[in-house]
């Protein structure tokens, strides 16, 4: 077991405290014997700290005289909730730069740990991009306990778990299992904990990401997401309470949902809010919207190539001119303009977007007709694309449902009618061969089929007292 002396040591050279202004060595003379308080600065409350050494400057020599162990002492002479102890060194280093003070002192085994940290955080309101009608106005944060609070405010049962675990052998990112016992699937959870455990990488900056990437390694070619972000309290509880399995992250406000089949996608905070029939009928509304975000173009272009398959109660859309771009070069230049436009409104200060979301707006406006860029019809289905597309509330599965879209583009410019179904049918594969974490096929209920499952996917139950 280590020494005072040698602890002090070892932690004054990792923790490199004459080289890191905001790493404190904090040296206190307690009941005569010499300890030192190892702190980041910002981290801790210092109220609380004030009134904790004001009672340790109290304590006698003859009190500590009868202490050797921090164990003891950490039941004997310490008022303060979050205390623990640990002789191992590593755990005092790890402590110290994640937040919580270590204290030793001489003539005591071992090494107090008192948690009283404080993170700079922002406040708990609704997040921006998942907004409710009639839902709570908080949202999650970027610190881990305060979200974790946020589910126990909601789930009040012995039976949710949050198990803590802490990845990445720089970054060291504290993260929470949450799921109720008895309804989590525990094949899942522990294939969870086991490719947690496992993660081999030394920093993790982009924490949600980085995790979904290093859970399931992600096929290049294969877009849809197996794990569903959300920034709301409510819907990671509501998921919990459905056997679900959140994965809460320090540093990040989102909490990752898992395991996600492609039909959980289109579940929204708002079904529940409302009656069983309006959150029935926004479900149904939400997947056929998203399912024509994908094919009104590509059967628009279909149509425009081969006018001898419309049929004459249609014969309006006709059209002998399409400009002097092809349309498909058309549908492709305006899918990227559209794409580009958000990005391009997230860097310039709030004082440049009126006169740059006019600018944005040129390429789409009567200019670009009258330049012969473009035409109207295809203006017109792409701004049907572009303000559908937010009905999917999944950032992940929208870009999906893009790619999904400029590939079918492609294949019904080069292979016309065949073209249209090859890629319906790539697309279908594609998700048919996902799995999800769990080991399930992506596309459940349909494939392996499930009857009640498959209705709850278009229908919102009734909630029964």
């Amino acid at each position: 077991m280590t020494g005072y002396n040698d602890f002090v040591k070892t932690l004054d050279n990792r923790l490199k405290v004459n080289e890191n202004f905001d790493i404190v060595k904090r040296e206190l003379i307690i009941g005569e014997k010499t300890a030192v308080l190892y702190f980041v600065d910002g981290f801790i409350k210092d109220e609380v700290f004030e009134k904790m050494l004001e009672f340790l400057f109290k304590q006698t020599k003859q009190e500590l005289n009868k202490i050797d162990d921090m164990s003891r002492y950490a039941k004997d002479k310490m008022p303060y909730v979050e205390v623990d102890y640990t002789y191992d060194i590593e755990t005092a280093v790890t402590n110290v730069l994640s937040g919580p003070a270590v204290l030793l002192i001489e003539g005591i085994k071992g090494a107090l740990l008192i948690d009283t940290r404080t993170y700079p955080m922002r406040g708990i309101e609704e997040p921006q991009k998942d907004k409710s009608l009639r839902g709570s106005r908080d949202g999650f944060v970027e610190t881990l306990v305060m979200n974790t609070a946020l589910i126990r405010r909601r789930i009040r049962t012995e039976n949710l778990r949050m198990e803590y675990m802490s990845i990445g052998s720089n970054s060291k990112v504290d993260i929470a299992i949450s799921y109720i016992d008895g309804l989590a699937d525990e094949k899942t959870l522990n294939r969870l904990r086991e490719k947690l455990k496992n993660i081999k990488i030394k920093s993790i900056s982009m924490t949600a990401q980085a995790i979904a990437e290093a859970l399931v390694p992600h096929k290049a070619l294969n877009p849809f997401p197996k794990f569903r972000f959300t920034e709301r309290p409510d819907y990671a509880s509501a998921a919990i309470l459905d056997g679900k399995i959140a994965l809460v992250m320090d540093n990040s406000p989102s909490v990752m949902i898992l395991p996600e089949s492609y039909a959980d996608f289109f579940r929204e905070v708002d079904d529940y809010y409302f009656m069983p029939i309006v959150g029935s009928y926004t479900r149904i509304l939400r997947m056929l919207v998203t399912v024509l975000t994908v094919v009104v173009t590509p059967i628009y272009l279909l149509l425009m190539n081969n006018q001898q398959y419309i049929p004459d109660f249609m014969s309006f859309i006709k059209k002998a001119d399409t400009g002097d771009v092809s349309l498909f070069v058309q549908f492709l230049i305006l899918a990227l303009i559209v794409d580009a436009l958000p990005l391009a409104s997230l860097t310039p200060p709030d004082t440049l977007s009126t006169p740059l979301g006019t600018i944005g707006g040129l390429p789409l406006s009567e200019f670009a007709i009258d330049a012969g860029w473009f035409v109207g019809e295809a203006i017109l289905f792409m701004a049907f694309v572009t303000i559908a597309s937010y009905s999917q509330p999944s950032f992940e599965m929208g870009y999906a449902m893009k790619f999904e879209r400029v590939l079918l583009l492609v294949f019904v410019q080069l292979f016309a009618f065949w073209g249209f179904i090859a890629g319906i049918v790539l697309c279908i594969v594609i998700m048919a061969l996902n799995k999800t974490l769990s080991g399930r096929c992506y596309l459940y209920p349909i494939i392996p089929f499930d009857k009640k499952a498959f209705v709850a996917m278009f229908s919102r139950p009734n909630i029964k007292g």
